[in-house]
């Protein structure tokens, strides 16, 4: 059952916008609804009118919201590693941990990792008081990485954990040979090792973000009407299609804001397109939002999910 939705684009398509309305339009047709904003450069309070933060806020009823701390999710991540490396190599005192998180701050995948980790925390702990959590999604490439994050490491935690119980298994082979080695001393048996626990355990948190990103989430794409768009948005396909995330929805978003001539790619031809218009007057205040109709795509969304009609 989807009982999420996820809005991606490039910058500036309107994503924290339309999301905003989305959810605004569904807590109003009595849904318990959570918006969250993934983007570091959060504007979803602006659009909503509300000071938000790390936790959920109730901005009206039926309607909370929240803004992802990224850069404390970086450091609760690496702190989490540095506790778990700390416990199982607690034996070598010469492991220089400070050295090695100075780095790892900066190692590719890290604030892919946070992002992971913070949607794991909504679904775990906050998404049980709603029916429907909507995500505000950064641009392009960093919502690519952390979609394709749980596929990519599954396959590495695999080999990795294969590695490990080959390791195991020579240690029981030295053991049984020669008892007294000091490899006797260690753990042989993998229902005991820490290391191939931590693999299992990493192994499940991917499964089930694997399983939120294919199975229980609406993915819409956000354009507008211009070549540039359109041309990031099949990229986008292209890569969902990669990692067996399927494409729910196209929104069109502000729709004659350029006169300018583009078409829509034929390989959307199956894929769901909404229309929405652009709003010369702009966004001032929450209610403007109702300006934007979303029903069509809520109505979609609600199909898939199994919730019946707003």
């Amino acid at each position: 059952m989807r009982t999420n939705a996820f809005f991606l684009g490039k910058g500036g398509v309107g994503k924290t916008t339309l999301s905003a309305a989305f959810a605004l339009s569904l807590a109003r047709s009595g849904k318990r609804v959570l918006v969250a904003s993934l983007d570091p450069a959060h504007n979803l309070g602006d659009v909503l009118g509300a000071s938000l933060g790390g936790e959920p806020r109730q901005v009206e009823s039926g309607l909370s919201a929240l803004e992802v701390d990224l850069g404390a999710w970086v450091e609760r991540y690496l702190e989490e590693s540095r506790a778990e490396l700390a416990s199982t190599y607690s034996y070598n005192l010469s492991l220089n941990l400070d050295s090695f998180f100075k780095i790892m701050k900066y190692a590719p995948g890290t604030e892919e990792y946070a992002v992971l980790w913070a949607i794991e925390h909504i679904r775990r702990d906050l998404s049980g008081d709603f029916d429907i959590v909507v995500y505000d999604t950064p641009p392009t490439a960093l919502s690519l990485r952390f979609l394709a994050m749980p596929a990519i490491s599954k396959l590495w935690v695999s080999e990795l954990s294969k590695l490990r119980e080959r390791i195991l298994d020579r240690r029981q082979s030295i053991t049984r040979i020669n008892p007294a080695s000091p490899v006797a001393s260690g753990c042989v048996d993998k229902k005991d090792d820490k290391v191939y626990g931590k693999l299992s355990s990493i192994k499940t948190r991917l499964a089930g973000l694997s399983a939120l990103f294919s199975d229980e989430s609406y993915i819409a794409v956000i354009i507008n009407p211009d070549r540039l768009s359109v041309s990031e948005a099949f990229r986008i396909k292209d890569e969902l299609d990669r990692i067996d995330i399927p494409l729910s929805g196209l929104c069109l978003n502000k729709r004659g804001v350029s006169t300018a001539e583009w078409t829509l790619d034929r390989r959307f031809a199956e894929t769901p397109l909404f229309d929405f218009d652009f709003l010369p007057a702009g966004l001032h205040d929450r209610e403007d939002l109702r300006s934007i109709d979303t029903s069509r795509l809520a109505a979609d969304f609600l199909a898939a999910t199994g919730k019946g009609t707003p």
